[in-house]
């Protein structure tokens, strides 16, 4: 198996995990560890936190995004600003999808063409 499905496989063994701040593993599990342990299966250790974990890697832009890739989305709520990052895990003419812990609803796929995460989208990274 290539790297890059390695941490896509490990990505979706997350799917369904509740949300928890902090949470490294299948009891509660936030963002940035769902990237971090995704990417610790190939070896490469990633800093903890997802505005860290958003200086690694090569900047990608929306015309050029494949599974493996990581996106950074920045959210700004009543004056208060939060970062959260989900993996890339499908590209396709139809639709971008990727998984992400998400605080309401714990690890799911979404898709990154629905308004809400698309104009919300910070940047993109490549790891490997």
């Amino acid at each position: 198996m290539k790297k890059i499905e390695k941490v896509v496989s490990m990505a979706q063994t997350y799917l369904g995990v509740p949300y928890k701040y902090g949470g490294m593993g299948k009891d509660g599990i936030d963002c940035s560890a769902l990237i971090y342990n995704s990417y610790k299966i190939i070896d490469v250790k990633l800093p903890r936190t997802a505005k860290e974990q958003s200086k690694i890697g090569s900047s990608k832009g929306w015309g050029n995004l494949r599974a493996g890739d990581v996106v950074y989305f920045k959210f700004k709520n009543k004056g208060e600003k939060w970062y959260h990052s989900g993996l890339i895990v499908y590209v396709g003419d139809d639709d971008i999808k990727f998984i992400h812990a998400s605080s309401s609803r714990g690890v799911v796929m979404s898709s990154l063409k629905s308004d809400y995460y698309k104009k919300n989208v910070k940047k993109f990274r490549r790891i490997i």
